[in-house]
């Protein structure tokens, strides 16, 4: 959300009720260059006015969603840090956009001051990386680039949640702009690298949580050229009739095709995804919400790892579950339960969609 919203504390409040668990407050791409003091005094504005709520309700902590900013350099980090005062005791933490070699040093030293030196009663404040610079973009860099950020991230891992890949600014680098039609992966260059980040930052062994680049399109005013991508079928199978009018209108929003780069994305192994407008956050929940036949499978798979067999059939009776090839599987799906819960054995993604889609302006 961009600082200079004028309601972005109580769209914040409002957006909690409908499932909102994180925020980000923007001073960069979101602010222009002119409007950066304007910007700062709003988002002074923005928390003290969170930190006047939370102060009221019986479990402050647990009364807001998380809350980072987005700065723009190490610089505006290490003024805000000291501008704000108490009110960085209702942050979780920092994004750190542009992030490479030459600033991700400073942009961490900041944070870890500031961890060192805070007040018992002070929350750890953490960094938020996005990967979408030229060095990391560009094919002849890449792979330099990519280890060198995480030798970096490794010396500030307890900093670090989370790992985002910005891939609007990385096809600016080239002047592509995906459609609604397509997806991310559809765009050679990106998803290449793409790929390598996954590759370096995604593996099991010492590996980060990766979150995937945001779907920019909340509403389809264009003639379609490829046909629409959600089935009918669950659709009518959770809301009947109506659930035909519910598929047309995430079809005439474009949320077919933020649904169908989520799939991707969770089969690539990121978890998380950033949005841009309130309409994409139960979908992107929804989503995200591990299905029955994938929670018993994980489950058989990781309570029959005690050597007594290699493989069985699963519980649906339509695959095999090898045990050692699959365990790494198996866990990322019952951490992703913990967090998304498990859908019912009969339950389509559907069913956690509102039957009545709300607009937003």
């Amino acid at each position: 959300m961009p600082a200079t919203r004028p309601t972005v504390a109580e769209d914040i409040l409002k957006l909690k009720e409908s499932g909102l668990v994180t925020v980000i407050i923007d001073l960069e791409d979101a602010i222009g260059d002119g409007e950066v003091d304007f910007a700062e005094q709003s988002l002074t504005r923005h928390l003290a006015y969170l930190a006047a709520y939370a102060e009221n309700e019986k479990d402050p902590k647990s009364s807001l969603p998380l809350i980072f900013i987005r700065v723009r350099n190490p610089e505006q980090l290490q003024n805000l840090i000291y501008r704000l005062g108490s009110l960085t005791t209702i942050l979780t933490g920092f994004v750190f956009p542009k992030f490479s070699v030459e600033n991700g040093v400073e942009y961490f030293e900041v944070l870890a001051d500031y961890n060192n030196t805070r007040s018992y009663s002070a929350s750890v404040l953490y960094g938020m990386p996005i990967l979408e610079s030229a060095s990391i973009i560009y094919r002849e860099s890449r792979l330099e680039s990519l280890l060198a950020v995480r030798d970096l991230l490794e010396g500030y891992r307890d900093y670090v949640l989370n790992v985002r890949i910005g891939a609007t600014d990385f096809s600016s680098l080239f002047g592509l702009r995906r459609s609604p039609d397509v997806s991310i992966y559809d765009l050679t260059p990106i998803r290449d690298c793409m790929a390598d980040i996954i590759n370096v930052f995604g593996r099991m062994d010492g590996g980060y949580v990766i979150s995937g680049p945001v779907w920019e399109y909340f509403a389809n005013k264009g003639h379609r050229v490829l046909r629409p991508q959600l089935r009918q079928t669950p659709f009518e199978d959770t809301y009947g009739k109506s659930g035909r009018d519910l598929r047309n209108n995430y079809i005439s929003s474009a949320m077919d095709g933020l649904i169908r780069e989520v799939v991707l994305d969770k089969e690539n192994g990121i978890i998380g995804k950033t949005i841009i407008h309130p309409s994409h956050l139960k979908p992107v929940q929804a989503m995200y919400t591990v299905m029955h036949e994938e929670y018993v499978d994980a489950m058989s798979i990781v309570e029959s790892n005690d050597g007594s067999r290699g493989v069985f059939k699963s519980q649906y009776f339509n695959k095999m579950n090898e045990i050692k090839p699959h365990l790494n599987w198996a866990r990322r799906i019952l951490l992703r339960s913990q967090v998304y819960g498990v859908l019912h054995e009969q339950q389509h993604f559907v069913g956690l969609l509102p039957e009545n889609e709300y607009s937003y302006v």
